[in-house]
């Protein structure tokens, strides 16, 4: 389950479903299980999260009451240039923390700005977006500017404002670039694919005060492995996501695959880029689920009580292991 559903390019609000669903149907093989429909509780664990992210190893969710947001009025939209990228993560921390809370708040680094936006010669960009459906959000997007300018951002864009549900404060610039992309991202991963490139990215979250360290140890685990397996690559970087507590940062790589032998080397890039994940303290995904790929580090990053009452809950609410074998879980 992508625990960020039908959210895509404004994705930094309330996006998570774990926060969104307020009750859940699903059958299981020794029955069905029904959370009752309420705005919050300290009953206990939920049962609500027992099943959000199990990947449908538990039981298959029939019905879900899903908290639901009015369509936004009011947008305003900008893109913050900086010089540094040390400047522009410090710049999105304090956004992060500020209370703004912006719709959209993704910073690319430099190489990842020139390949999705067409900026070349930047440290970072920081593609803002602020939206409501109850107000103009002009003040918001000015202080998140401010906080920008203040840690040696530029905006040469200046700051876009729409209402009336016209979109075009998010479609217009370097952040409309980046939209864009971000848009057409699958189909370009798969035209690149077909070309013969191995083109992937790994997602991560973690602190703040390890983001330097982590993002240090990824990028080169990942050059050395796309040098070593591949020859000619890129390594890039981008937040998709951040908190108050941290950044959800995001590394792509480019590189030239040898027809034949792609899936070996996607499997070697993996192996590479998770071993530095998982010592540099970042979770092995941030909302794209586990599987089967992620699965060995996934076991190595939960504690062993978690894991041994995740393994308990299956086996009573699926004593035959039908439900997604191989998923979540090994035998």
């Amino acid at each position: 389950m992508d625990r960020h559903p039908g959210r895509g390019h404004f994705a930094t609000g309330p996006t998570h479903i774990d926060d969104l669903v307020a009750s859940v149907r699903a059958v299981t093989p020794i029955g069905v299980t029904e959370s009752r429909r309420l705005p919050g509780s300290g009953a206990g664990p939920s049962p609500d999260r027992l099943l959000l992210g199990s990947e449908g190893t538990l039981g298959i969710v029939t019905e879900a009451w899903v908290r639901l947001q009015d369509r936004p009025r009011w947008r305003a939209g900008a893109s913050v240039r900086f010089a540094s990228w040390s400047d522009a993560v410090a710049a999105v921390r304090e956004l992060a923390q500020s209370g703004l809370q912006p719709a959209n708040c993704r910073l690319l680094d430099g190489t990842e700005a020139a390949l999705a936006s067409g900026v070349p010669g930047v440290g970072g960009l920081l593609v803002l977006g602020f939206e409501s459906a109850d107000h103009p959000v002009g003040p918001w997007i000015e202080r998140a500017v401010e906080i920008g300018r203040a840690h040696g951002g530029e905006v040469p864009d200046g700051v876009r404002s729409s209402d009336a549900g016209d979109p075009s404060a998010s479609r217009e610039g370097a952040a409309g670039a980046w939209r864009s992309t971000f848009l057409r991202a699958p189909y370009t991963r798969d035209a690149l694919a077909r070309m013969g490139l191995i083109v992937e990215t790994f997602e991560t979250a973690c602190p703040w005060d390890r983001f330097d360290a982590l993002h240090a140890d990824v990028v080169a685990a990942a050059t050395a492995a796309v040098a070593e397996v591949c020859g000619p690559g890129v390594v890039t970087c981008r937040f998709t996501h951040v908190y108050p507590d941290g950044p959800a940062p995001y590394f792509s790589v480019y590189a030239q695959g040898r027809w034949g032998d792609q899936v070996a080397q996607w499997d070697a890039l993996k192996v590479a880029v998770s071993e530095a994940l998982h010592a540099a303290g970042g979770t092995i995904t941030h909302h794209h689920a586990v599987g089967r790929d992620h699965r060995p580090w996934y076991e190595r990053q939960i504690p062993e009580p978690h894991q041994l009452a995740l393994r308990a809950a299956k086996g009573a609410l699926d004593p035959s292991g039908i439900l997604n074998p191989g998923v979540l879980l090994g035998p």
